[in-house]
């Protein structure tokens, strides 16, 4: 059996599985593990934006300081944009403040900046960046427009014919279903894909060190 190392991603993870085994109806458990499963099973990495292409000059909405074109975002260098679901998504939550401690840091020592990326309404989404004191923007991607362009959304296959209170669209304020599967981007100047890892599983997501060693071309991404 592999060992998984104290504190990290995968380990906090596997923490929050291990209680939602003891605290979740079985019903539940297995709608969530199914769903992740068909995702894992659907995903294409030839559907998604490859090395190259040039994404159009969308405009973000950071919480805290208004709209953020990719323009800008790009202009002094590539950044690095972590796409994920919204303020309130428990894995969310623990991959930000993750992120925050271990590769924030490391990007800043390359001059790379690095964005938080979610469909919800800035007035909601501002509340994770707020929480964990995260030292980095947080952005709404209007309508998930930018996420659609990288072939990164999706819709939960398990969608009751009517919504009920608390479904995905109310708590986004988008309307829609629709959400990004967990991403790191990084984006050259000229609002160029220089590499894209989807996460399908949204509990299997990279560690800071493979996001780093990809950036530092010391590894790849499939």
């Amino acid at each position: 059996m592999a060992t998984i190392v104290a504190d990290t991603l995968k380990a906090r993870y596997a923490a929050l599985q291990a209680e939602r085994e003891r605290s979740w109806p079985p019903a539940q458990l297995a709608g969530n593990a199914r769903q992740r499963q068909v995702l894992v099973d659907r995903f294409d990495a030839a559907a998604v934006a490859q090395r190259g292409d040039i994404v159009p000059p969308l405009v973000l909405l950071d919480v805290e300081e208004g709209p953020l074109t990719l323009d800008a975002l790009t202009s002094e260098g590539a950044a690095l944009l972590i796409f994920f679901r919204f303020a309130g998504c428990p894995a969310c939550n623990i991959a930000l403040p993750h992120y925050a401690e271990t590769l924030y840091p490391a990007l800043r020592d390359r001059g790379i900046k690095l964005v938080a990326v979610s469909p919800q309404q800035p007035d909601r989404l501002k509340d994770i960046k707020v929480r964990h004191g995260l030292p980095f923007p947080v952005a709404s991607d209007p309508d998930n427009g930018l996420a659609r362009l990288l072939g990164i959304s999706f819709v939960p296959d398990d969608r009751p014919e009517q919504p009920p209170v608390g479904w995905i669209g109310e708590v986004t304020g988008t309307g829609p279903w629709e959400l990004p599967q967990p991403a790191v981007l990084l984006l050259g100047p000229g609002r160029v894909v220089q590499w894209l890892q989807v996460s399908p599983d949204w509990l299997a997501r990279p560690e800071a060190e493979e996001i780093v060693a990809a950036i530092d071309g010391e590894a790849t991404f499939g």
